[in-house]
């Protein structure tokens, strides 16, 4: 029996014809590895995510907690929805799927973002992904350089996925008073350079709940036309607007060719667990898009998709209920948060 040490792999090898078998070991000395990649040491954790981590210890140990850190809502998913994925599930569609989506969901994203936002889109054009890896996904194709603009306060993972496409972030502060937050255009202007390459929209927005007026769009459109920036367009939240209406900026004039529009079901259908969205916008960058998931997600399994169709297909009604239940706490907790005495509060109109 022959043994060999295989130096720096940790690993011996022993022969036994006409096999061989490998066993890990340890080493008694200290083995030197190589550095891992830069940006382990940059790369921030997600502060939401850290919170509701700490969150949740807390609660496991008896503690109660009110956890304010992610967007999530407090109902279950509608049960037409459950229904529809586990009647799939039965069925034994447990397999790999096309890596665009299924075509029937694909065309229901299309019917509803030609319904609801305006935007004249085909499913070849639509691309069925979690929101957040549509975000990730829309910035790696479209930026390997160059700073990219986004409001803030927003979500904490703008900067870090901006990061890790290449780019460079460059937050723009928005003005807030009583009534809420707004663009400040001024600041818009002065930040865009020579090295701008796209911009981040999102509306509703997550933290502020603002929602970006038609006029304020206008200006960011004009912004993105003249300066020939693309535009992420975060409507993750579209569906639960209180005061106002949502106006997609892709549906405004020379804006549909520049525009990756990203929303989905987390929200509004309480289906933060399914992990699914989409992204619409022009077929090449969709497909590049796609191209990437191909090299990584791959796909969405057919069950999810399944219970997104029920969700885009089915009754409405138990949006709308969550939307006016959102609404109610929303106008409570201004009442108690104007008693306070110094307390000025920027209305959230979504």
């Amino acid at each position: 029996m022959k043994f060999a040490k295989i130096r720096g792999l940790g690993m011996v090898m022993e022969r036994r014809p006409p096999i061989f078998i490998y066993r890990l070991f340890l080493w008694d000395e200290a083995i030197t590895m190589k550095h891992l990649a830069g940006w382990t040491d940059t790369l921030p954790l997600s502060g939401t995510m850290e919170i509701s981590r700490m969150a949740g210890e807390l609660m496991e140990k008896g503690r109660n907690i009110l956890s304010l850190s992610i967007g999530e809502p407090d109902f279950p998913t509608p049960s037409h929805i459950v229904e529809a994925a586990v009647e799939s599930l039965r069925k034994g569609e447990t397999h790999y799927t096309p890596a665009p989506g299924i075509p029937e969901l694909r065309a229901a994203v299309a019917d509803t973002v030609r319904e609801n936002n305006n935007i004249d889109v085909s499913p070849e054009e639509v691309f069925i992904v979690p929101a957040k890896q549509a975000i990730f996904s829309a910035l790696h194709v479209l930026v390997d350089s160059g700073e990219v603009l986004y409001l803030e306060p927003a979500w904490v993972s703008y900067g870090p996925q901006i990061m890790l496409s290449g780019g460079r972030p460059r937050p723009v502060a928005m003005k807030s008073s009583s009534s809420g937050f707004m663009l400040d255009e001024e600041a818009v202007k002065e930040a865009v350079g020579r090295d701008t390459r796209a911009i981040i929209i999102n509306t509703p927005s997550n933290p502020t709940g603002c929602v970006l007026s038609e006029r304020e769009l206008k200006f960011l459109a004009d912004v993105a036309v003249d300066n020939d920036l693309y535009v992420v367009a975060d409507e993750i939240y579209e569906r639960l607007v209180y005061e106002g209406r949502h106006v997609s900026i892709a549906s405004l004039p020379d804006m549909k060719d520049r525009t990756i529009t990203v929303s989905g079901f987390s929200k509004s259908y309480a289906m933060t667990g399914w992990r699914i969205g989409w992204a619409a916008g022009p077929k090449k960058i969709i497909d590049d898009m796609i191209r990437l998931q191909q090299h990584t997600l791959t796909c969405l399994p057919m069950f999810i998709q399944k219970g997104g169709l029920a969700a885009l297909t089915g009754p409405q009604e138990p949006v709308e209920e969550m939307k006016r239940s959102f609404k109610r706490r929303r106008d409570m907790l201004l009442s108690l948060l104007d008693e306070i005495p110094g307390m000025e509060v920027a209305r959230p109109r979504g």
